[in-house]
């Protein structure tokens, strides 16, 4: 009898812990999908532009020392440079909000496996 009532309780506890891992996941997307349709003022994208701006500089600074003491050479050095301007564009073009479900679908089919 006491076998019997240890599973009950620790299928219980399973279960209770396994559906509130699922209404978390759930309330995490919402959350997401919330901050994605957040618009920027002028301002604010001004601000943010000018922090992105500056980072950049400092960036590509610290990749030029890099190429200058030999630890990459100068094409790795433009690609690295390259790639981190196109992430400042696509930061411009979406108006300074990130877009962080790139691989949203990907982690949904995931879950859905689980």
């Amino acid at each position: 009898m006491r076998k019997v009532t240890t599973v009950l309780v620790s299928a219980g506890l399973l279960a209770a812990l396994g559906f509130g891992g699922l209404q978390a996941y759930a309330d995490h997307h919402t959350a997401e999908e919330q901050a994605a349709k957040v618009t920027l003022s002028e301002q604010q994208k001004s601000e943010l532009a000018a922090l992105h701006k500056d980072i950049l500089a400092k960036k590509k600074e610290v990749i030029g020392k890099y190429v200058q003491f030999g630890v990459l050479s100068e094409e790795k050095g433009k690609h690295a440079i390259d790639r981190m301007e196109k992430r400042y564009e696509m930061l411009e073009k979406n108006g300074f909000v990130p877009k962080w479900d790139k691989h949203e679908k990907r982690d949904k089919e995931k879950h859905r496996e689980n």
